[in-house]
């Protein structure tokens, strides 16, 4: 209850008005609220707390992608995160091109589903080095073929993967890649008004770059909003074990392959001998058949080894490892 004016209060607040002291005008702007226009059409379940802590989570996949990728393409992968902005689902539909590549991609417990986006011209640039390509992309885009979105089911399944460690601070998730579409008509998850979250990162894979579109709808992030602040992730945030990075490392290295030889001998003949051999003729070697050979890993020798057979292949068995590296 407001407080009770005496009567002098009154006489002197009535002059001050008769002498225009106090406009009663600017008494009532005073007294009116600011009103914040709300689009019930685009409700702000995602706050700006939400958004920053998803760009932290996909920056840790970006890293995933840029380690793990070359691995496979034996192309040099660079990731960065773009934006992430809250929008509709219509809006995220109806600004696909096709053919477009989605990626409907289940995150157990959670319900539902979310979608990666990957640009068309790094699903061809893709192709072509899986197959032996360079790595170009198409100048024209066309669709995709049955053996071409098998190709690129792969990577896409190994990107999906890489999404376990990043949401571990928040939940431990099992994503799966389902299917892939190439319709964005088909890939119809939820209602066209549900409100969704769009992390945009940026892909670029030798010379080719596109962006990659993650869509997380509200209703499938629901359980876990009261997570995903910042405060909550880092405070969950569990120190790697650097075995953990030294298995990582050891695995991508393991699938590298290297150049071994066994060198049988050295022999040195006159041109004109070179010129003239004809089939049967023999080249004697500087070694005798009980002789230890050098293998070589690349330019350096590692190995000592005798010459024989395996399964009916030529072959060599390994008699001494060479620990100093030499020539």
């Amino acid at each position: 209850m407001g407080e009770v004016l005496s009567q002098s209060e009154i006489d002197n607040l009535l002059k001050a008005l008769s002498t225009g002291e106090l406009d009663v005008d600017e008494m009532k702007n005073n007294d009116e609220k600011q009103v914040k226009n709300y689009d019930f059409a685009r409700p702000s379940k995602f706050s700006k707390e939400h958004l920053r802590t998803l760009e932290i989570i996909f920056e840790h996949f970006g890293r995933l992608l840029a380690t793990n990728l070359p691995a496979y393409l034996r192309k040099s992968v660079s990731v960065d995160v773009v934006n992430s902005e809250v929008v509709i689902y219509s809006e995220f539909s109806n600004a696909l091109s096709n053919p477009v590549l989605l990626g409907v991609v289940s995150m157990h417990p959670l319900t539902g589903n979310m979608i990666m986006e990957i640009a068309s011209n790094l699903g061809f640039a893709i192709v072509d080095r899986l197959l032996g390509g360079v790595g170009n992309s198409l100048d024209k885009e066309r669709d995709f073929s049955e053996i071409e979105l098998s190709i690129i089911e792969r990577i896409f399944s190994i990107c999906v993967n890489l999404l376990r460690e990043p949401w571990e601070n928040v939940v431990k998730v099992t994503p799966k890649l389902d299917r892939i579409e190439t319709n964005s008509q088909f890939a119809q998850i939820i209602s066209p008004t549900e409100t969704i979250a769009i992390v945009t990162i940026n892909l670029k894979i030798g010379d080719v770059e596109g962006l990659v579109n993650i869509c997380l709808p509200y209703t499938t992030l629901e359980p876990v909003m009261d997570k995903l602040n910042t405060k909550f992730w880092f405070a969950n945030m569990q120190e790697k074990d650097a075995n953990s990075y030294e298995d990582a490392i050891e695995s991508i290295i393991s699938k590298a392959g290297v150049p071994i030889k066994a060198v049988l001998g050295n022999s040195k003949i006159n041109v004109s001998d070179f010129v003239n051999l004809q089939v049967g003729d023999i080249i004697r070697m500087d070694k005798r058949v009980d002789q230890e050979l050098e293998v070589y890993v690349g330019n350096l020798k590692k190995f000592m080894a005798l010459p024989g057979y395996y399964e009916d292949r030529y072959a060599v068995r390994i008699t001494e490892v060479i620990r100093e590296e030499s020539e």
